[in-house]
């Protein structure tokens, strides 16, 4: 049996599964309840602010985890390729090769971009902004267009394999992107690692 959670801090991970699978609507207090392990009154007292407030947790949590591992590593890495190397590899891990839906694109498309619009244009703009400024270090003259190309693309990789069932489109578009943005070099260190 899992533990329950104790702190705030355990929850989002928890609450974003419930998000993915059901949406924000049909994220219903019991089916949080259930997947937390949590009574509704802990989970207010956790989140006085109800759902609303665990998604919004939930999208924060998101965003620190691409800020760590994708956004901040594509501004500051030197090597440009390194860079968008890396990022994919953390994209690739962080949406299990196309098996877990990107949440912050899911709220992108129900009735949550209403309640969050900033977080969600934040989260598409840096990413972008963040690839782009990696393409452009790395000699793109066209890097800005390159990376709002990649995103789309990674976003419907994401929802392709998912209505597929079929993990391949996302992996095809993975290797599809290191061959167009990754100098060869690098691909193939990439690949031996």
């Amino acid at each position: 049996m899992s533990r329950k959670p104790v702190d705030r801090a355990d929850l989002p991970p928890l609450l974003a599964e419930v998000f993915r699978k059901h949406g924000y609507e049909g994220a219903s207090l019991a089916l949080i309840s259930e997947a937390t392990g949590l009574g509704k009154g802990s989970l207010y007292n956790f989140f006085p602010g109800g759902k609303e407030e665990m998604a919004a947790a939930v999208l924060a949590d998101v965003d620190a985890w691409f800020e760590e591992h994708v956004f901040a590593p594509l501004r500051q890495e030197s090597d440009a390729d390194k860079a968008v190397s890396s990022m994919l590899d953390a994209v690739d891990a962080y949406f299990h090769s196309g098996r877990r839906v990107c949440l912050v694109g899911a709220f992108a498309l129900d009735d949550a971009r209403s309640r969050f619009p900033e977080r969600i244009r934040g989260y598409f703009a840096r990413w972008v902004a963040a690839l782009a400024e990696a393409l452009a270090r790395g000699g793109r003259k066209d890097a800005a267009i390159l990376a709002e190309e990649a995103v789309g693309l990674i976003q419907g990789a994401i929802v392709l394999s998912q209505a597929l069932g079929d993990t391949g489109a996302f992996d095809r578009a993975i290797d599809g992107l290191r061959r167009r943005l990754v100098a060869p070099q690098t691909r193939s260190r990439s690949a031996q690692a």
